[in-house]
Parts: structure tokens; sequence; C-alpha cells
């Protein structure tokens, strides 16, 4: 058991040091001022504004590194991320609560160990540098009471985590009944039952019947909530008159991509070395008097043919025996040749020849790309301007007279995707607006722009009987079939309990041995193993909807099949819940200790350090 908490301890350490060197490591500390130190009591223990400071800024740091964009307090604070730093370094803080609480410390001599083995603090000698130690610690803005009382603090945690979760373990009847569940087996005979199975077919509805399905089954033909928008919108398309491309920045275009147009001959190659030149002339032998081949060789070796595949190579790749090798046919050997790794044989298993491509063949579609780019970053540039409009007031309809952009309207729901709908921005932007929203211009993305206004919003309503007439005419259709194949699947039902077989009955009976729940069927419904499993030995079912039946009989009840899947499938159901009930003692753990720690909070604290970010 020491030994694992050993482990997991190593583990969150270095989790601890990644946070603390490489991710505040350039980033800086903000410099707070004034009596306010304490963003959070908890217990006998605090929350500084530095460690407030240094985690919320680590935070909106590593998602602007996602995201490539700049992540401002307000946005941060939309997103919750303020309060996701301060719950976690709280939850740190109950945990050293309650550990100073049972007096647990992994003591001087522990700590000075996880800090020399901490490679960032080595020298070139590879042992522990004071200077180096210092330095980085400069960089994270920290001093070495800070950094150690942290890493004292980790480890520690890591040691009551590793209390908590080693050694346990899931009762086995849990994981044995979970096991069963999966791998329990069924022996079943089941029978397809079509529409064409039916000795009267279902005849066309009349009149009367759409309106009498139509009335009974308004939810069927509801329309969503319809938002009737107006938008204004400026492709990339739209202004490709205003753009010029000169012919010198196609061809500047082209050279900047010449080792994709010019590409020289290739093999492809596989090389497979020897310790020494006997043994490799002898290999060479065997296969030229066809004693064996060229993958018995490698396997002779100890390598898998992937190990010895180099792929297509050019004959620059090559430092030995390049002419010879691309002088070679397709399927040959060629060798020993001598490399840096020793002599080796080389079997060519392809021809990959040079290919030119003039500049005249792709010209046009060069230009095109350039004309994209430059009409992308022509409607960047107009961005700004048509929301100085918008703001000040423009309408729509302005932007299209003045700013030469596309009107449009849409009646836009949730399932829209034609047309500018097509757009994930614009459906975005959609399902945001309301009516009393004002108007602003977003990127499209392919690079247009476009604003959109909502001028009525219509409830979820009846769609209107004859625009749903042909809907309605199949709907009926299918619920009649429906209704008349379940009876004639209980008339042969009825058949079958009397002693009478599937043949007998016109059926085409298929038998089904020792089937889990997870066996799939073709043609099946998806809830077909699920039905089949809620049988009990004997029963017959008809399982299906629409135009589409089945006949089912269960046949045997099986265990599961006593495998070395099953073993290993019990074997990893076990080692799971080990590990969720792991950590759900510890997570209780956990929350007992905010309980007791009864944490508070100073909003102004909190305040003063989120004023110090842009």
């Amino acid at each position: 058991m020491a030994a694992r908490i050993k482990s997991l301890s190593k583990t969150f350490v270095w989790i601890l040091l990644v946070l603390v060197v490489a991710g505040l490591g350039g980033y800086g500390a903000l410099n707070l001022s004034g009596g306010v130190r304490t963003v959070a009591k908890v217990g006998d223990r605090t929350v500084t504004t530095d460690q407030y400071a240094r985690e919320l800024q680590r935070e909106i740091r590593t998602i602007e590194a996602q995201t490539g964009q700049p992540l401002p307090m307000t946005r941060a604070r939309e997103l919750g991320i303020d309060q996701t730093v301060l719950g976690r370094l709280v939850t740190l803080a109950a945990i050293d609560n309650e550990i100073d609480r049972i007096g647990l410390s992994i003591g001087d001599e522990n700590l000075q160990k996880e800090i020399l083995a901490v490679p960032a603090f080595q020298g070139p000698d590879g042992k522990f540098n004071r200077e180096t130690y210092k330095f980085q610690l400069e960089q994270a803005r920290l001093t070495e009471a800070e950094f150690e009382a942290d890493l004292r603090a980790e480890a520690a945690r890591t040691l009551v985590q590793g209390a908590i979760v080693a050694g346990v373990k899931m009762p086995a009847v849990a994981t044995d009944t979970l096991a069963d569940y999966i791998s329990a087996r069924r022996s079943f005979t089941w029978a397809p039952l079509p529409a064409t199975a039916l000795e009267n077919p279902v005849p066309e509805p009349t009149e009367d019947d759409l309106r009498a399905y139509y009335d009974a089954n308004p939810d069927q033909f509801t329309l969503p909530e319809t938002k009737r928008i107006t938008y204004a919108v400026l492709t990339p398309e739209m202004v490709m008159d205003e753009v010029q491309i000169d012919d010198e920045a196609v061809r500047k275009l082209y050279d900047a991509r010449a080792d994709e147009y010019d590409t020289p001959e290739r093999r492809l190659v596989e090389r497979l070395i020897f310790p020494d030149e006997d043994s490799a002339t002898q290999a060479r032998a065997a296969l030229d008097a066809g004693e064996t081949t060229f993958e018995a060789l490698v396997a002779e070796r100890g390598l898998t043919m992937g190990d010895v595949d180099m792929g297509d190579i050019e004959k620059s790749d090559l430092d030995q025996g390049a002419d010879e090798i691309f002088a070679a046919e397709t399927g040959s050997v060629v060798g020993p040749i001598a490399t840096d790794l020793g002599p080796a044989l080389f079997r060519i298993n392809g021809r990959l020849e040079a290919r030119s491509t003039p500049f005249e063949s792709v010209a046009a579609q060069l230009r095109d790309e350039l004309a994209g780019e430059r009409a992308r970053r022509l409607i960047e540039s107009r961005a700004e301007a048509i929301n100085d409009l918008l703001a000040g007031g423009a309408t729509l309809e302005d932007l299209a007279s003045e700013e030469g952009m596309e009107l449009g309207r849409i009646d836009w729901t949730a399932q829209s995707d034609e047309g500018i709908a097509a757009y994930d921005a614009f459906r975005r932007a959609a399902e945001k607006a309301g009516p009393d929203d004002y108007p602003e211009a977003a990127f499209l993305d392919d690079g247009g722009l476009f604003a959109l206004r909502v001028d009525e919003v219509l409830p979820p309503r009846p769609e209107p009987f004859e625009a749903a007439r042909d809907r309605i005419a199949a709907a009926w259709k299918r619920a009649e079939t429906e209704k008349a194949l379940r009876a004639r699947a209980e008339e042969l039902i009825a058949t079958l309990r009397e002693g009478g077989n599937f043949a007998a009955a016109g059926l085409d009976a298929i038998a089904e041995t020792g089937l889990t729940r997870t066996a799939f069927i073709e043609g099946t419904p998806p809830d077909f193993m699920n039905r089949v499993f809620e049988m009990e030995k004997g029963e017959y079912a008809a399982i299906g909807s629409g135009d589409r039946f089945f006949i089912l009989r269960l046949d045997d009840t099986l265990p599961p099949e006593e495998t070395e899947d099953f073993k290993a499938l019990k074997t990893a159901l076990a080692q799971q819940a080990d590990q969720e009930l792991g950590q759900a003692l510890f997570e209780a753990f956990v929350r007992d200790a905010q309980v007791r720690a009864r944490p508070t909070v100073d909003q102004q604290a909190i305040n003063a350090v989120q004023a110090n970010f842009r």
C-alpha cells in the first residue's frame, strides 16, 4: 500500500510542478497592492489574493492559448471561470485544513527528495542546481517558501488520497452480476412478417380517413416555433469584382508550393539490417536460391514488417546505394548494401514516378485562392464600419443600399439547414436573437459577414391540412398497416402455441443460438435484442412497427460462456468499479472536509483581484 501511495504522490507532485513552473512561467503575475491579502478563509487555512490571482491568470492564459483569442475578465466571468478557480482553491484549502487537523506531513527529508528529482531544477550535469532552482521560481513569481509550502501540501493531499483509495474493492457479487447481465445468452427462433404477408392489403385512405387521422394526431402535424428573419449578408463572392490579383502574386504562390507541384521520383522500400556482412550475404543467397522469403528473414530477426518499412523515399533520402535501389525493378531485393546501421537488404515494393505540375495548369486555381483570401480581408476591413452604422441606427435595408450587402428573408426553425441557415454562425445567432434585439454584424464560416433581425416569432401551431396532406396519407397508411400486421401476427402466434410450426404457418424461420444482448441482426429494430431478453423461455412475441413485424419464440436461456474474453470483461469491470468506489469515497471525504472547514469568501477582495485583469 505504501508503494501505491508513493506512486500516487509522484503523479500529483508532477502535476503541481507543471502548473507552477510551466503554466505560469513567462506570463508574470499581477501586482496587487493594498491591505487586502485574503479572498477566502477555510478553517484555519486561507486562500490569498496572490494565489487566486495566479490561478485565475493561468486559467485565462490556458483558454487564450487554446482559442487563439484574448479573454477579457468580463467574458471569463460569463463563462464562470472565476468561480471555478475560486472553488478549486477553496477545495484544496479545505483538504489542507483537514490534513493539518490530523497532523499529516511528508517531512523535510521527503520534500528535499522531491525537489532534487525535478529536471527543471537540474544543471547541465544532471544534478540539482540551486541557481537554476532560484531562477525557475523567479520566472514563476514564487518565493522558495511559497513553492515548498505548495509542494509539501500537494504531497500531503496525495498521501491522503492514496490512503483512501488504495485497496478499495467493490464486492465481487456486484461486478459478477453486471458481467453476467452483459454476457448472458439466448437461443431463439424468429421470422419476418412483412406487409406483403397480409391477405388483404391496406386500401388507399378516403378523405374522411385523412381528416379523422389529422384531427386525432395533432402532435404529428404541428409546425415548430418559427422566427421570421430578415438578414443582410456580404460574401467573398460578392466583392470579387473589387479584387485585383496580378500575375506576379500568382507566380509567387506557385513557387512557394514548389514541393507540392514538383515531386521527384520515389520508391516504396523496406530495409532489413543485419549485424555483419556474412549474415547479410547468406540471407541474400538463401533468397536467391528460393530457400526463404523476405518476410521470413524479417521474422527471424525478431522484427515485424512495420519495423522494416521505410515508406516512400526520394533518392536524396539514401546515403548509400541510391542508384542501385532506384534502378531495381518493383518486387526485387537489392543488397547487401553498407549503411550507417550495418549491411542491409532492400526490397522495392513500388515506384512513384516524378510529377511536375506546370504553372499554367494551376494558375487559375491559385488566382481564385488568392482572390478569395483578399476578398475575405476586404470584408474584414469593412466589418467595423458596418457595425458602427448599425450602432448608429442604420437598418439592414440601409446596409443593402449603402454597403452593397444582399438582403434576404428566411422562416427559421431549429431544423433549418439550407441557404444561409447552413452556416453554424448564422444558426447560433438566429437561435439567440429575439424581436427586441438590435442587429449586430458577425462573420460566417467562409469569411462572409451578416447581420440579422427577428421580425416576428410564430409559436408552435397546427400545419394546414392541405399542406400536410401527403404526410397525413403516409402516416395513416403506416398506422393501418401496423394494425393489420399486429393482428396477423397474433393470429399466427395463436396457431404456433397450439402446436403449429413456423414452416406450416408460412413463415421463413431463422434459428439463433447463444446470442448476447449486444448481438446485431441486420434488418431488425434497434430494440430487438432487448425484447428478446425480456421474454420467458417458450414464450412467443410479436415485435415491430409500421410495415415490418417479426414473430419470436424464445427457445432457451443460457449463462455466459466461460471464455478468455468473459474473464477479461469481469476483470475490467472489477477494476472500473474499484476506481469509481475509491473516487466516490475521496469525493465524500472532500465534501466532509469542506463542511468542517466552513469556508467564508471576501467578495471585495475577489473584486479587487479581478479589477487588475483587463
